[in-house]
């Protein structure tokens, strides 16, 4: 090649990556968090059909003013508006409700739209509700003389000729043909709960919807819930008058009185109560679930003591409120709630979800709980029950017997017969959910891990032989290659006793030959885990971190919510707050040594809510392996926190107060050495702010400098609020780079 024609060469080489580099997008802190920055799309409102021939889905109208409800055939992929957003517009009105969600009537000709709605603590569950008839075309508002966006959880009845539902906590029937509306209960109110739940209850228990249809239509069954007794907790709210408006919560803490909750029933047309006389003090004892057993006048209820370390399962007649104990469910630490109950041989036998042999498994149950037998067999945990298919004689659900980090849908008999199947693709190495048709013929099937967006086909069960791809989100995966993100990968560390599961993502310009600080994110508590092989929105604060010139690590310690078996789990009982420092600072240290391009003069932990009691209690516990920590939303001392969860990991604190106080972060804050922010939201229902004064308090007393930043009326999620979420994370980043010096060295 001549020089000129070098020259020139290299230059249009200089000119095109100088281009390229222009063009490539940068990762910054405002495109994260103003929305969805990639881009990824998936389904909306999928309802399988009874008939199983296909599903509905909400999709946008074509003229975008509202959502159509549409149905796909399974099998074909051909495409039916069943209802149009026009046919969901209210007379004189000039655009059609906003659908949040919407319910099908037992036969299919109706249709329930929620609307309108409200936040009731962390849920959207008040609000207005329309019926659509299919066949008329009728559209009508259910309980419109009612205050406006008032009702909660309206349902159909069997026979789709009544709607019932909950409106200032008493519970109504409403007569679709006759907009006949008959008031169940009366006595709603201040301390009196009709149908719905006390703030503890929804939290811990998952206790939303507080009422039953029976099957022949007659009756409705209902918690009951009277809050007086229970501590009022108070919350000051500084900006929406120029006087503080005082917000009060009933709020059982630690060792302190419950709501006292009971179950009756009460005929449709109105009339007395009858309540089931379930032995036990109703302060100290918990009725978390409760069922119409099918085609019957019987409901199951399921009692948890105090401890939560028994689960005592009732079988109660609406007709004569007769009760008798079936079965009764006992575990050394805590017991959980079961929720895959389905009634087989034609409600001779139910499933029942139990780690009685040290694994979590599906058992089948005889109806007088005589008899119990094991459906799933090995040494793995169920995950969730995804479809039991009778007809067939297979159960099908989520496990991950060998990488814990990753999820996959296996088969087992009913009969308990064989070994489980693993029906996901082998080549498929990552987290697979489906919804399966209630045949178990076809199932949507969503594919993820941390490279790939959510992947969306129909798939024929059991060959998982594939019928059609709906998304493949390429765009957003074309999209977030292009940022030059170096990829999150998993390890194991071993920590002496035990191997923990692991993930860190580098800088874009890593260089192994220099040292790195290690921004450790962790969560640590029994209600979730953090390292999963899925996508999780790319992990984009994550990667925002690594791009400043920090490794982000985490790591899922003993207690942590794994599919790892029952020990594993229940090893922290008794004393969170020690086994999950210790577990995590092991893995700090062996990781130090691990890798050599890990600065151990420059480690860093934060976390969110549990994450944040574990951030506090690392960085007071282990000072000399941390040096900067970021604690949001966190527990200080675990008698600030609700019952429910804090007694079913920790006991009573009568019984257990040394573990209380040595759990407790807020117990070694004197030897705090590194540097330290809490961020707290004053609004917080949740983990109340009253947790972050208290250990300001502490900290100040112990003449330890730390910074502070407190979110007015925030929730537990710090988002309400103009520009709060963004402000937030410019916060902490702003932090991070000002006291833990990034990049390689």
């Amino acid at each position: 090649m001549q020089p000129t024609r070098l020259l020139i060469a290299i230059l249009l080489f200089i000119f095109s990556a100088d281009i390229f580099a222009q063009e490539k997008e940068t990762l910054t802190i405002e495109k994260i968090f103003a929305g969805d920055f990639l881009g990824t799309k998936g389904m909306q409102g999928v309802r399988w059909q009874k008939d199983n021939s296909g599903y509905t889905t909400l999709e946008l109208s074509a003229d975008k003013k509202g959502r159509d409800i549409v149905f796909t055939d399974a099998l074909t992929g051909e495409k039916k508006t069943l209802v149009d957003a026009s046919s969901l517009t209210p007379e004189g009105k000039d655009k059609p409700l906003s659908v949040y969600d919407y319910i099908w009537s037992n036969d299919e000709s109706k249709l329930l739209i929620f609307t309108n709605t409200r936040r009731v603590w962390r849920y959207n569950t008040k609000g207005d509700y329309w019926v659509l008839d299919l066949k008329t075309k009728k559209l009508q508002q259910i309980g419109k003389s009612l205050p406006e966006a008032t009702l909660m959880f309206a349902k159909f009845s069997p026979d789709a000729s009544k709607v019932a539902y909950v409106s200032q906590l008493n519970i109504y029937v409403e007569d679709i043909a006759t907009s006949k509306v008959t008031q169940l209960t009366f006595d709603g109110g201040d301390n009196i709960i009709n149908g719905t739940f006390d703030w503890v209850y929804e939290e811990e228990l998952d206790c939303r919807d507080g009422f039953r249809w029976s099957p022949d239509g007659t009756s409705i069954a209902y918690w009951h819930s009277d809050t007086k007794g229970t501590g009022m907790f108070s919350i000051i709210n500084n900006l929406d008058s120029i006087y503080p408006e005082i917000i009060k919560i009933p709020y059982p803490k630690v060792g302190t009185p419950n709501s006292a909750v009971k179950v009756g029933v009460v005929p449709v047309n109105g009339g007395e109560t009858r309540w089931f006389n379930i032995p036990g003090d109703p302060r100290n004892n918990y009725l978390p679930r409760m069922e119409f057993i099918p085609n019957s006048d019987e409901v199951m209820i399921q009692q948890l003591n105090r401890l939560q370390n028994t689960n005592t399962v009732w079988i109660g007649n609406a007709k004569t409120m007769e009760l008798k104990t079936i079965l009764t469910e006992t575990d050394k630490a805590w017991v959980d709630i079961s929720d895959d109950i389905q009634w087989l041989k034609s409600s001779r036998n139910f499933t029942w979800v139990s780690e009685r042999d040290g694994w979590r498994h599906l058992y089948s149950v005889s109806r007088d709980g005589k008899n119990v037998s094991l459906i799933t067999k090995g040494n793995f945990d169920v995950v969730s029950v995804n479809c039991i298919d009778e007809k067939s004689g297979y159960v099908y659900y989520i496990a991950t017997p060998v990488n814990f980090t990753q999820r996959y849908l296996f088969r087992s008999r009913l009969d308990g017969k064989g070994e489980a199947q693993r029906v996901s693709p082998d080549l498929q190495s990552g987290t697979h959910s489906y919804s399966i048709s209630p045949n178990a013929r076809f199932a949507i099937h969503t594919f993820e891990n941390h490279l790939t967006p959510p992947v969306y086909s129909m798939i024929t069960l059991p060959d998982h032989k594939l019928i059609r791809t709906f998304e493949t989100n390429q765009a957003a995966k074309e999209k977030y290659a292009g940022l030059g993100l170096r990829p999150k990968e998993f390890f194991r560390v071993d920590i002496g006793d035990i191997v923990l599961d692991a993930w860190m993502i580098k800088p874009a310009d890593f260089d192994s030959t220099k040292k790195y600080p290690v921004i450790f994110h962790i969560y640590g508590e029994p209600a979730n885990s953090t390292v999963r092989d899925s996508w999780a929105r790319g992990g984009l604060w994550d990667q925002y971190l690594a791009q400043q010139g920090y490794i982000i690590m985490s790591v899922d310690n003993r207690g942590t919510n794994v599919p790892r078996g029952r020990e594993w789990r229940k090893s922290i009982y008794g004393d969170i707050g020690t086994v999950v420092s210790r577990d995590q600072s092991a893995a700090a240290v062996a990781i130090e040594k691990k890798f050599s391009f890990v600065d151990a003069g420059r480690v860093g932990i934060w976390g969110w809510s549990g994450g944040g009691s574990t951030t506090l209690s690392c960085m007071f516990r282990y000072p000399e392996v941390y040096k900067t920590g970021i604690a949001v939303a966190f527990v200080s001392d675990f008698r600030l926190y609700d019952n429910i969860y804090q007694e079913r990991y920790m006991g009573l604190p009568t019984s257990n107060a040394e573990g209380y106080k040595k759990g407790s972060a807020i117990t070694y804050a004197g030897n705090l050495k590194g540097n330290l922010m809490l961020i707290h939201g004053t609004g917080d229902d949740n983990v109340h702010y009253q947790s972050c004064e208290r250990l300001v308090n502490e900290l100040v007393k112990q003449n330890k400098l730390f910074s502070m930043l407190a979110y007015p009326m925030r929730s537990h999620g710090i988002s309400e609020r103009e520009n709060t979420t963004l402000h937030l994370y410019r916060s902490m980043a702003d932090y991070w780079l000002k006291n833990l010096p990034s990049g390689g060295r």
